[in-house]
C-alpha cells in the first residue's frame, strides 16, 4: 500500500532486479505440476481469499489439499471445488489460534495422506483504526491468529518434515512486515514478527545441514482485492479499502510456485518489491509516504461505514470468495 508514483520510476525495476527476480509464472510448466501431482498440502484460512484460491488451484494440479479453517460448511464448498478440479480434499475445520486443534489438524493430514509434503499458514484476522481505539482483544486476537497460528502451524510442520526428511513451509506475510502502515498496527506487528520467525527457522535448518531437503518460503503481498477488507475489524467509520490492488490470483500464483520452488522473503509484484527496495533505502521518507497514502485513502476518500469487529471473534457468513470485490466498489465511488 505505497504510492509509488512519488517515488523514482527506477526504484521499481531495481527493485525488481535485486528482490524479486522473475515474477511467478500464472501457470505451472509440466514438470512443475508432476512435482504437484499428488502431494499434500496443508493450506489454513482455506475458506477465502488467497487460501481459496491456492486450494483450488492445487486441485487443478492434482494436489492432496487438507482445508483448514473456522468456516466448516464453507469448506465443504471449496473441497467440492478442488476435487471437480482434479485434487483430493479432505475438510478439517480449525481456529489455529488453538495449538490442540492445529495438531489435530496435522493428524489428520497424516490420517488421510500419509505424509504433510507443503504446509501453508495463510490463516490471518485483521483490525482497522486507531491504535488505542481498537479495544485490546481485537489486538490480542490478532497476535493469537496472525502469529501464534503460524507458530503452531510451523511447529507441527517442522516436526513432521524432520521425521519424513523433507518439506516445504509457506508463511504469508505482507508487504507491511517492511513497511508498517498507520491504523494497521497490531497487524503491521505480527506481519513483521513473521518475517523474523522464518529468519531464525532457516538458519537454524542450514545450521543442522537440512536446509536443501527442508525449505521456508515467506510470502509478502502488496495490497490486494480480498474479502480480508470485508472481514476485517473496523473503527474508523469508513469502509475498508487501500489503493492500487492486485489481483488476488497474483498472489495465489506465488504461493504455489514458491511451494515447488522455496524462497526467502518473496514480494509478490514490482509494487511490493519497490516498497520494500524504499524502506531499505529511505525508511523515514518510506514511512512519511505511506502514512500519507493510507491517510487519505481510508480516512478520507473511504464511504462511511460501521464499526465492527469483523470476523475476529466470530466466523461472518460474508466473503467466501477469492476476491473482494472491493476493487470494482471503489470504481464505482469514483464516478459518481
Amino acid at each position: 500500500m505505497f504510492p509509488f508514483h512519488m517515488l523514482p520510476v527506477v526504484a521499481a525495476a531495481v527493485a525488481g532486479a535485486m528482490l524479486g527476480g522473475c515474477s511467478a509464472p500464472s501457470e505451472l510448466g509440466s514438470r512443475d505440476r508432476a512435482m504437484v501431482s499428488g502431494r499434500t498440502y496443508v493450506v489454513t484460512g482455506a475458506s477465502s481469499g488467497f487460501g481459496r484460491g491456492t486450494a483450488e488451484r492445487l486441485g487443478s494440479y492434482g494436489a492432496n489439499v487438507v482445508l483448514a479453517a473456522r468456516r466448516g460448511a464453507v469448506l465443504e464448498q471449496v473441497a467440492a471445488q478442488v476435487r471437480a478440479n482434479g485434487g483430493q480434499a479432505l475438510v478439517v475445520p480449525t481456529d489455529v489460534s488453538d495449538p490442540a486443534q492445529v495438531e489435530a489438524l496435522a493428524q489428520a493430514a497424516l490420517g488421510g495422506f500419509g505424509a504433510i509434503d507443503v504446509w501453508i499458514n495463510d490463516a490471518a484476522v485483521a483490525s482497522i483504526g486507531r491504535f488505542e481505539e481498537i479495544p485490546i482483544a481485537d489486538h490480542s486476537r490478532m497476535v493469537d491468529v496472525n502469529l501464534k497460528g503460524a507458530i503452531y502451524g510451523s511447529h507441527v510442520a517442522l516436526r513432521q518434515f524432520r521425521r519424513q526428511g523433507y518439506g516445504v513451509l509457506v508463511n504469508i506475510s505482507s508487504v507491511e512486515g517492511d513497511v508498517p502502515l498507520a491504523y494497521h498496527a497490531t497487524y503491521a506487528a505480527t506481519k513483521h514478527a513473521m518475517l523474523g520467525l522464518d529468519g531464525a527457522i532457516r538458519q537454524e535448518l542450514r545450521l543442522g545441514g537440512l536446509d536443501r531437503v527442508i525449505r521456508v518460503a515467506t510470502i509478502q503481498p502488496w495490497a490486494v482485492d480480498t474479502p480480508y477488507w470485508v472481514h476485517a475489524g473496523n473503527y474508523t467509520g469508513r469502509l475498508a479499502q487501500a489503493g492500487m490492488m492486485d489481483d488476488p490470483r497474483e498472489v495465489v500464483d506465488a504461493i504455489v510456485w514458491n511451494s515447488v520452488h522455496p524462497n526467502g522473503p518473496y514480494q509478490v509484484g514490482w509494487k511490493a518489491q519497490a516498497a520494500v527496495l524504499g524502506d531499505r533505502i529511505a525508511p523515514r521518507l518510506t514511512e512519511r509516504i505511506a502514512g500519507g497514502f493510507i491517510q487519505r485513502t481510508q480516512m478520507e476518500d473511504a464511504p462511511p461505514g460501521p464499526i465492527t469487529s469483523g470476523n475476529l471473534h466470530q466466523p461472518m457468513a460474508e466473503g467466501t470468495g477469492v476476491e473482494g470485490g472491493i476493487r470494482a466498489r471503489m470504481e464505482a465511488q469514483d464516478r459518481r
